[in-house]
């Protein structure tokens, strides 16, 4: 049984945001990060200038002056030059690197973008693919496991195998991804206990077009499970 779910300690990313409105609501109903597709073929690409525009319309931190969650680009195979320019254009923190990095070219980007959050995500088909997680440990500051899908690479909706990710222990923090739902929440997070949950086509309508009941049904169910969890 998961331990520590709480609204305060539990990242909660929602990934595919196209528009502005919606990503105002989803960091007001509580997102600690907002995902924005950065590769083109994706039915959820969004341009440095698009998710610039989107940035501006999120709430501020009153502390900080900054936007009151993270903000992650995600990238395909992306050449480095486009992904700096893209972060610096985009007003963005976080780097979510989601094709076939490898650990060094990780260690370049981390060179050219210090400060900037740099997240591996893996698409594992088995536990075998669990063991070539451990080379990307020093290159990056978090990691992210989504489903493997033959030709997608991400927002497919299907699942993990969360029983097999149970000893799962890495080093550094990591987010759960692949087909979340605000129905399967309370049961994942009862098998796993992750840094993070990373959640897309589980909170839509269509491609890019966030559901905001959704999205609020999604926090009602982690209040819901820290709160019985805090009765135990």
């Amino acid at each position: 049984m998961l331990s520590n779910v709480s609204k305060e300690n539990l990242r909660i990313k929602i990934c595919g945001i196209t528009q502005p409105e919606q990503g105002r609501s989803i960091a007001q109903l509580g997102a600690t990060a907002l995902g924005f597709i950065c590769a083109p073929t994706s039915p959820r690409y969004v341009t440095a200038q698009q998710i610039a525009a989107i940035v501006t319309h999120l709430p501020i931190n009153l502390k900080t002056g900054k936007p009151c969650c993270d903000r992650i680009g995600v990238f395909v195979n992306a050449d480095l030059e486009l992904i700096c320019q893209t972060v610096e254009r985009a007003q963005l923190n976080g780097a979510q690197l989601h094709g076939d990095e490898t650990p060094e070219m990780c260690d370049r980007l981390r060179q050219l973008l210090p400060g900037i959050e740099l997240i591996k995500a893996l698409r594992i088909q088995s536990t075998t693919a669990l063991e070539a997680i451990y080379r990307y440990y020093k290159s990056v500051d978090t990691l992210l496991l989504d489903a493997y899908h033959p030709t997608l690479a991400g927002g497919t909706g299907k699942t993990l195998d969360w029983s097999t990710l149970q000893q799962f222990r890495p080093p550094i923090p990591w987010f759960l991804a692949g087909g979340l739902t605000p129905n399967n929440i309370q049961e994942a997070l009862n098998y796993l206990n992750p840094n993070g949950i990373d959640l897309s086509s589980g909170v839509e309508i269509s491609p890019g077009n966030k559901n905001l009941t959704q999205v609020a049904q999604l926090f009602n169910a982690l209040h819901s499970l820290s709160s019985n969890l805090q009765r135990e």
